[in-house]
């Protein structure tokens, strides 16, 4: 009886301690994701093999199978205000940097992240995340500093532990200018850090992206194996001019564009449509920017969306490095990964003035030394001592070229849409949104009825950078601030992209709001209220039954017009969009609606 009493005491107590060791297991919270954020450059709409696009992007393609693609995200139309509202989860206004990189002289267009706002790493540096800063920052108007105290809007100082990119904006994919590592300015050729067969700048982000990664996930293991999670923000260029590109990258589309424009958009629209990202009921925006019957330099018109095609496809190489660095060292399934573009396809002519230039004297030219720091946007010269040509009809991609695609291809990279960067319209601000979180997706039923190599989940409602914040704050568990640093912080205007993981609704309650040099726009529910320019007619768009804006309802719709004027003063006046700096001022002089004038306004200051 005693030996029987003695097992069973045994028994109890094993099961006693083997219910212990369980039970903070079943009990612990799920493990914070980690978050990267990767952007590329001045891309349009159906670029993306996963969003219509020929381009071979099996990488991105791979995570939208795997994840949930976004079919109304809205950008900025421009890269700076864009990476402003990015990183702060507000209207770019409210942040500072409305326009550009210099100060317009009203608190909306600073040209500076302003300290009403928090970047999210910032926001999220109180919640345990390590935060990585990759590629293009442009969000200071300090891009070459006088002094240290100049940095202040530089990513060490707005809350990042690491950063390797660009301040500045734009430059030489083979030797960019305003190149840094943390707070030093290097050169490609002197850093002992990183020294590439070739150095080409879109391999190079890619690079640094997968060193830190691998960086952050051994520092970890010394920390007794502590699981610090990262907030990395990858900003490529490309596939921002110049036409720069590797190659190999180019060959691997020679011929590919020979059809012209016409043909590469209707296969676009017709993938499109197969994808279920273009409803049979919208009327496609029509071509623009030229005639391929008419064009009579062929080789070079083809060679520029080459090249242009070998920069996004070497940008998703890159990004499948990222994505198996996260699968060397286990973290994949529970990474958020995001990708989306700042602004729509660019028609700017930017090197294609037929009247060709070289922009330093041959003969004067001697190679750079490897310190050398590159000061310009547009070198003068490449670094073994070649002129920089520009101007229509020179082959674009080596380093001694810088030029743009052009209008026509811009149109291309738009389909289905009107306009581009720059512009409110569709083809300014419609951007790709990839989300991919094998750990945060809920199965569903798969909604879309693509049958295709890009097959995945859709999620149709409009979203928009501000949300971008908003979410991060939701899957860290961390607190948006009230104050920071001593200073009351601008209330968060976006929502959460979690519930797309789950397909429900995001519950917005207020319109989606643009400006950018005084084009406009309001996105509210099915309803879309847009106008060119500060003196622009207001236009006015079912984006249900037409979100390609080919039937403007301005005129049947008056009330319904004169209510959504209304709620983009309302937000101008209260986001810092207002007093107007663009000429004429806003409501001077009276601007045409449907055909009608509408009543002039008092008059505002113009600055």
């Amino acid at each position: 009886m005693k030996s029987t009493m003695r097992i069973l005491l045994i028994v109890v107590a094993l099961l006693s301690a083997a219910a212990a060791q369980l039970a903070p297991a079943a009990a612990a919270e799920p493990r914070r994701p980690n978050i990267i954020l990767i952007m590329s450059d001045d891309m349009g709409y159906s670029d993306l093999g996963c969003y219509g696009g020929e381009i071979e992007t099996p990488n991105l393609d791979a995570l939208a199978r795997g994840g949930v693609r976004f079919t109304q995200f809205y950008n900025t139309a421009r890269c700076c205000p864009t990476r402003a509202a990015l990183l702060t989860g507000l209207y770019s206004h409210q942040a500072g940097i409305g326009h550009m990189t210099e100060d317009k002289g009203v608190d909306g267009y600073r040209g500076d992240l302003n300290k009403r706002c928090v970047t999210i790493a910032e926001a999220l540096r109180p919640a345990g995340y390590k935060n990585y800063m990759i590629g293009k920052w442009h969000v200071t108007k300090s891009a070459k500093p006088m002094s240290e105290a100049d940095k202040h809007n530089w990513p060490l100082q707005r809350g990042f532990d690491r950063f390797y990119g660009t301040i500045h904006g734009a430059g030489s994919f083979f030797d960019p200018n305003t190149l840094t590592r943390d707070n030093t300015e290097i050169s490609a050729y002197a850093d002992k850090e990183y020294q590439p067969g070739q150095f080409y700048y879109t391999d190079a982000l890619s690079d640094q992206a997968s060193r830190f990664i691998a960086e952050h996930k051994r520092e970890a293991e010394k920390r007794d194996g502590a699981k610090q999670p990262f907030f990395m923000y990858v900003a490529y260029t490309a596939a921002h001019w110049p036409m720069h590109a590797k190659p190999a990258d180019i060959a691997k589309y020679r011929g590919r564009y020979d059809v012209g424009y016409d043909a590469v958009r209707a296969a676009r629209v017709e993938k499109l449509k197969r994808l279920g990202l273009l409803d049979s009921r919208w009327q496609v925006a029509a071509q623009d920017g030229g005639n391929w019957n008419d064009v009579k330099n062929r080789e070079y018109e083809t060679r520029c969306m080459e090249v242009y095609a070998a920069m996004v496809d070497c940008m998703d190489q890159g990004i499948g490095r990222i994505v198996a660095e996260l699968k060397k060292q286990g973290e994949l399934d529970n990474t958020l990964i995001f990708f989306l573009q700042d602004n729509g396809g660019c028609a700017e002519p930017m090197g294609r003035d037929p009247k060709q230039k070289v922009l330093a004297d041959a003969a004067t030219i001697k190679p750079l030394t490897a310190d050398y720091l590159q000061p310009d946007m547009i070198p003068k010269q490449t670094r073994d001592g070649r002129p920089m040509r520009q101007g229509y009809g020179i082959l674009p991609g080596d380093a001694d070229t810088y030029a743009g695609y052009g209008r026509a291809w811009a149109n291309v990279s738009n389909t289905p849409f009107r306009e581009y960067k720059h512009w409110e319209h569709e083809g300014g601000i419609s951007t790709p949104l990839i989300m991919h979180w094998p750990a945060g997706l809920t199965a569903v039923e798969t909604k879309t009825e693509a049958k295709d190599e890009a097959e995945g989940r859709l999620f149709r409602e409009p979203a928009h950078l501000i949300d971008l914040m908003a979410t991060c704050v939701d899957v860290a568990g961390a607190q948006y601030p009230q104050t920071h640093a001593g200073k009351a912080i601008t209330p968060l205007e976006g929502v959460s992209l979690r519930p797309a993981l789950s397909d429900a609704s995001l519950n917005r309650k207020q319109p989606i709001f643009f400006e950018h040099e005084g084009n406009r726009a309001v996105r509210d529910g099915r309803w879309k209220l847009v106008a060119k320019g500060p003196a622009g007619a207001w236009e006015l768009y079912d984006m249900e039954s037409d979100r390609t804006e080919q039937h403007d309802l301005a005129t049947a719709e008056p009330e319904r017009l004169a209510a959504m004027v209304g709620q983009w003063e309302a937000w101008a006046n209260r986001a810092q969009v207002l007093p107007w700096i663009w000429k004429p001022a806003y409501g001077e002089p009276a601007v045409a609606v449907g055909g009608a004038k509408k009543p002039g306004k008092k008059k505002r200051a113009a600055n």
